[in-house]
């Protein structure tokens, strides 16, 4: 009996291993794609068992990763298609960098999402619905960047079905028209948007 609790003790820390070292894998795998003038991610060292010693990376007790803060960090480059696998993210603070290209559509498996802050970047292309599977999420501050189209349908029901409570996507190139809506009476959404772009009723 002692020998099968032992083996599904290893077992266990083995899968918690394999699940740390894959998500370090993914943010180096980011990294490499960035350009970091200010050798911010400089620990950022793939050797380590899991990336919950990195500068700008915060953890949970299972050594899963929850939080990445790289504010104003001086960052060029994409966002990558692999964080998408940090499934126990719930801030992803990436604003006021140089980041470019689009949103990768695997954001929207990061469904413990609390708060994605891309504000103040150089993203463009539409914005991902998959977005929408985001029931977590109550801050979501796409601004200053240069988005286009219109704000899918599936994001806009997260004010009503989620818990969004803010919503900024304003100095982009988005257009169409977000109605307001506060039925229940009790949630409010704050959506901040641009006049002369988009209008609201």
């Amino acid at each position: 009996m002692a020998s099968r609790a032992l083996i599904y003790l290893l077992l266990v820390a083995a899968i918690a291993t394999v699940n740390c070292n894959s998500e370090g894998d993914a943010l180096y795998a980011w990294k490499t794609k960035l350009v970091d003038k200010n050798m911010v991610l400089q620990s950022w060292d793939p050797t380590l068992v899991n990336p919950c010693t990195w500068f700008h990376i915060t953890c949970n007790s299972d050594d899963s990763v929850v939080r990445v803060d790289l504010g104003n960090a001086g960052l060029s480059g994409p966002l990558s298609r692999y964080l998408g696998i940090l499934t126990n993210l719930q801030y992803l603070e990436v604003y006021g960098n140089k980041i470019s290209g689009s949103i990768p559509h695997e954001i929207g498996n990061l469904t413990s999402l609390i708060s994605l802050d891309l504000y103040g970047n150089r993203l463009s292309g539409s914005i991902p619905a998959s977005l929408g599977n985001l029931l977590s999420l109550k801050y979501l501050r796409l601004n200053g960047n240069k988005f286009s189209g219109k704000i899918p349908t599936g994001i806009i029901e997260l004010i009503f079905h989620g818990n969004l409570q803010l919503m900024n996507v304003s100095d982009n190139l988005l257009r169409g028209t977000v109605r307001h809506n506060n039925s229940t009476g009790f949630a409010v959404t704050n959506i901040i948007q641009d006049p002369r772009a988009m209008k609201m009723n």
